[in-house]
């Protein structure tokens, strides 16, 4: 017993030893197993970005409390690049899409063939809502459906009934009230901040890190709404770590390195994770490499079924990778021999604050995006939408409508959705009533990990940088 003491109490030293943040799970590292892939990764995949934030913990009033959501809608939402839509939600000349966030709508339109805006969706007269859905349309104007006041696609006011009541309106001023728009790989993106910094400097560094993945040349083929009971806070952070696999997704185990995640962080608004496939967690015994293969799904698909007979040299994650090569490769007619296993079939995610989640690669072809619903710290929309490559004829297919999924209602009963996906992803959400009942009598501030859950911590310090006007 004496021993075993004195053996915990040297390691306990050990631990606390180690620069704070330097801490990581024994094992090989995300940046060893990516090393000794058959197809290599790229550049920006062999580079790591974290440093130490802090070890403090963060208030459960955050998550719950009425008075900082409202600093957050006032103070943060408004100044914010925010994703809105897909340029193929809008592919002609008054194709329309209303993005909502919390109490404010906006219109995003195809104003001219190669021009994009952006209007606050309220007739400038007695402040109707000039288009009371969410989702697309099309128009020729955007008439108020109160009293019938109209403007053009490109915001001038078109027409005032009774226009003899109304000398004092200047027509030149009384266009819809603009917002800045940003176009980025196919998306389209709003700031309600008129001095907002450029969308590209918002962005840094996707663009580097995205330059081997063309977007622009991707489509929507399915999109999914899901309304939560949880702050969109708790929503996004359930989705921005590694650490919950062990406890929420057992059955990934044999198959993710959940604790060999890398995470890395960049400026203010980027975060990232590498999540590795094809590798045991460092938690359970390793298990033979084929049936390791038998429980694998990779973005969406099952590998079972497929040819994945192990020869010499090969491993679960070069025969994973060759399976979804050349089943990619045939549905879709790309020439996949040179992309790397990791763009294959790992799950690697990027963040951009506030709340757009993206999947570089083709194996996981899934944009995450998440937003308050009404003004309630209570309630939040998640949404996930799927992209493929174009066709080789150029020919996109029009964006489909949200298929909207209840609460109650599990992902598993949307029509083409992968089973196996459908079930983690609800392990994840069936989370989040739990927890933002338990935040309103936590006595204590939430803590956090310092390297498993640094991109969290991250998020917390971007938004305070705004609710303080520091940025």
């Amino acid at each position: 017993m004496n021993d075993l003491l004195s053996k915990t109490s040297a390691a306990m030293s050990s631990v606390a030893a180690t620069p704070p943040g330097s801490a990581r799970c024994p094992g090989l590292t995300a940046q060893q197993i990516l090393a000794s892939d058959r197809v290599p990764p790229p550049r920006i995949f062999t580079e790591e970005s974290y440093r130490f934030l802090g070890d403090a913990d963060i208030s459960p009033d955050r998550y719950t409390s009425q008075e900082f959501f409202d600093r957050e809608m006032k103070l943060m939402w408004r100044r914010t690049w925010q994703w809105a839509c897909r340029l193929e939600h809008i592919p002609e000349v008054g194709d329309y899409y209303i993005y909502d966030i919390g109490n404010i709508s906006i219109i995003v339109v195809r104003a001219g063939e190669n021009e994009i805006k952006a209007y606050y969706n309220v007739c400038r007269h007695r402040g109707t809502k000039l288009r009371s859905h969410d989702g697309v349309g099309h128009t020729k104007d955007f008439r108020c459906p109160f009293h019938g006041w109209s403007w053009n696609l490109d915001g001038s006011l078109k027409n005032i009934p009774c226009a003899w009541d109304f000398p004092h309106v200047n027509r030149k001023q009384f266009g819809l009230a603009e917002i800045k728009v940003g176009l980025w790989d196919g998306f389209v993106f709003i700031n309600m901040d008129p001095n907002a910094p450029p969308l590209l400097d918002y962005l840094h560094p996707l663009e580097e890190h995205f330059s081997n993945w063309d977007l622009s040349k991707r489509h929507v083929f399915m999109h999914v709404e899901k309304e939560l009971p949880a702050n969109w806070k708790a929503a996004a952070e359930a989705f921005m770590e590694g650490y919950h696999i062990m406890a929420t997704h057992p059955q990934l185990l044999t198959t993710f390195g959940d604790a060999n995640t890398q995470y890395d962080i960049y400026g203010d608004h980027v975060s990232r994770f590498i999540e590795l496939a094809g590798v045991n967690s460092p938690h359970i015994d390793p298990i033979p490499p084929e049936e390791m293969l038998k429980s694998m799904f990779v973005g969406g698909t099952s590998v079972l079924g497929s040819d994945f007979k192990m020869r010499d040299g090969d491993t679960p994650r070069s025969v994973m990778a060759n399976v979804v090569r050349k089943t990619l490769s045939e549905q879709f007619g790309l020439d996949l021999s040179s992309c790397s296993d990791t763009e294959l079939i790992d799950p690697n995610q990027y963040t951009l604050f506030p709340n757009m989640f993206l999947f570089p690669g083709i194996g996981f072809p899934m944009i995450y995006r998440v937003r308050p619903v009404g003004m309630s710290p209570d309630r939040c929309r998640f949404e996930l939408v799927f992209l493929r490559p174009n066709s080789s004829n150029g020919e996109i297919p029009e964006a489909p409508e949200p298929y909207k999924v209840s609460e109650t209602e599990s992902l598993s009963t949307i029509p083409g959705f992968e089973p196996s996906l459908a079930m983690a992803m609800e392990q994840d959400l069936n989370n989040l009533r739990a927890q933002q009942e338990g935040y309103k009598f936590l006595d204590k501030g939430l803590t956090l990990g310092n390297y498993q859950e640094i991109r969290i911590r991250h998020l917390h310090q971007t938004l305070d940088l705004y609710l303080s006007g520091r940025k």
